[in-house]
């Protein structure tokens, strides 16, 4: 037996043979100038509508956040300027297929180029252009495997369209060779309920049929386990998955201090499955859905119903409400976002209020309208808040709307540095670590081998979510986590003992972290924090605090 690792990204035990995910189609050669360049260019078109259009079906079939990625992603190939694109590369003289992959990988250089979330977005464009070529040569894109039989799935990386059409009982785990923690795989996997392990490169010399045992919140990979061991381990993770269920109630640690535990909740789809969880509400409520794949603004009106559903479904519990972050990897049709020489270190999150002032005082005004005929207990939060003065203008602008308690999320290095401040002009914090960890560690979230940078263990992050946990306490003012780190059971004790009060999390992940957190005492997770933040890697602090 051999053991590969990888990083885990989504928490189970499984074992079962490997089935890889097959290549598409390749590129044929050149065959050089089109007879008829307009005929050629209408033909991209329709081909690159075609693939949007079959996203719009799985997403319509999905829910959760496998329908919002879907959406987002089928919005790509219906860019103009993509198509601009490859006429331009038909004029060239270039045959169709090769202006289509010319054109994509224009558009893919510019957003690694970017950075940050543009370049979280890049690797789904290889999908995109794949899916498009096949659509011209009349191809079929390969799919998922099918072997007949339960399997391992083990890919280079998955895009979206791949991986939010999973079937929990067919695919026992994931394993790709590449992505990150945030990725989408990462995302999907763990909203399916299904163990994965991503950046496990040796994964490649896997054979099709090998029986593997996959551990994802070990992130390990063991190549042909002894079968008793491997039945051992699936039935040992079974035993534990059937208690962490049996878990309801309040967070709390085991001396009874309470922790807040909430659901991040990303559209009106996942609306009916997160508010039927066990929770004390929403930590994160994203608003992007009521935007996107929208040539205008949405209403006052229609915010307000549909911040109304979600204060209906969570009445008497906490909400908080994240303010539209567009620009960047997310833009909008209806807004002018301009030219920018980096768009994730530009004008996204609360700085979009700088040129549409009137969009930001319109949702604060939907929020508070929906506030006020429900009882739910509605919080609101600016993103990509940079300084005091910021912080404090949110919340006079949050508060004079009717809005009585108003926050900040804490992503930019900046604003966890000068937590005392920032905490001062507002009236809670709460730490979105994904960005936090790419902008502290100046790491691309989809550069696979940057993925040991983006672990969310990284001592560097949790010195921050430290520094801004203090703040909160000194003023006494709460500070959560709602990134991806809120949802790692062995990671939650470490958060609180940093001085996070809350935590918020995909819904599946809300048992186990409640069971980790009442077996631990204050005392245990102030010195699991310690022990985190004195190892030298994210590696090092994950391993020392599974030994204690």
């Amino acid at each position: 037996m051999s053991r590969l690792t990888g990083i885990g990204v989504s928490a189970g035990v499984a074992a079962g043979p490997v089935a890889r995910l097959a290549s598409p189609p390749e590129l044929p050669p050149d065959t050089g100038a089109e007879p008829d360049p307009d005929a050629a260019t209408a033909r991209a078109r329709e081909a690159l509508e075609a693939v949007a259009a079959d996203l719009d079906a799985r997403a319509a079939k999905a829910s959760g956040p496998a329908a919002d990625v879907l959406l987002a992603q089928s919005m790509m190939p219906r860019d103009p300027a993509l198509a601009d694109q490859v006429g331009k590369a038909i004029a060239g003289g270039r045959s169709l297929p090769h202006a289509v992959h010319e054109a994509f990988g224009v558009f893919r250089a510019a957003l690694e180029a970017a950075g940050g979330y543009l370049a979280e977005r890049a690797a789904d464009l290889d999908d995109l252009c794949s899916r498009t070529i096949a659509e011209l040569l009349g191809l079929p894109m390969p799919g998922l495997p099918d072997p007949g039989h339960p399997y391992v799935l083990l890919a280079r990386d998955l895009a979206p369209a791949d991986t939010a059409t999973l079937d929990p009982k067919q695919v026992l785990a994931i394993v790709t060779e590449q992505g990150g923690p945030t990725s989408h795989t990462a995302i999907l996997a763990k909203s399916l309920g299904i163990a994965a392990i991503v950046a496990c490169a040796a994964a490649r010399e896997l054979a099709d049929d090998v029986e593997v045992l996959v551990d994802g919140r070990a992130g390990t990979v063991d190549d042909e386990p002894d079968p008793g061991e491997a039945k051992r381990a699936v039935l040992v993770e079974q035993e534990r998955a059937q208690a962490v269920a049996a878990s309801s109630g309040p967070g709390r640690t085991a001396d009874g201090t309470p922790v807040k535990l909430l659901v991040n909740l990303g559209s009106s789809a996942e609306l009916a499955v997160a508010s039927e969880v066990d929770s004390e509400g929403v930590g994160l409520l994203r608003t992007e859905f009521l935007y996107l794949s929208r040539t205008t603004a949405p209403s006052v009106a229609e915010q307000a119903e549909s911040y109304g559903a979600v204060f209906a479904a969570f009445a008497g519990r906490k909400v908080v409400v994240r303010t539209l972050d567009a620009g960047a990897d997310k833009p909008l049709e209806f807004v002018d976002h301009g030219e920018e020489p980096n768009p994730a270190l530009g004008v996204r999150g609360w700085r979009l209020a700088r040129r549409t002032p009137d969009m930001l005082a319109d949702q604060l005004a939907a929020i508070a309208e929906a506030r006020s005929r429900h009882d739910a207990d509605v919080w609101v939060m600016a993103p990509m808040i940079s300084t005091p003065a910021e912080a404090a203008t949110f919340a006079e602008q949050a508060h004079a709307l009717g809005l009585p308690v108003a926050g900040t999320m804490v992503e930019v290095p900046a604003a966890a540095i000068r937590a005392r401040q920032v905490l001062a002009g507002c009236d809670f914090a709460s730490i979105g670590t994904n960005d936090l960890g790419q902008y502290t560690l100046a790491a691309d979230r989809m550069a696979g081998e940057l993925a040991d940078l983006l672990d969310p263990w990284q001592p560097a992050l949790l010195e921050l979510v430290r520094t801004t946990a203090q703040a909160g306490r000194e003023l006494g003012k709460p500070v959560g986590v709602c990134g991806e780190a809120a949802s790692d059971p062995l990671l939650a004790p470490v958060l609180v003992g940093l001085g996070v009060t809350s935590l918020s999390m995909a819904p599946g992940a809300l048992p186990e972290v409640r069971a980790a957190l009442a077996a631990r005492t204050d005392a245990d997770c102030a010195r699991l924090a310690d022990v985190a933040l004195a190892a030298s890697d994210a590696a090092e602090a994950r391993a020392a605090v599974a030994a204690e």
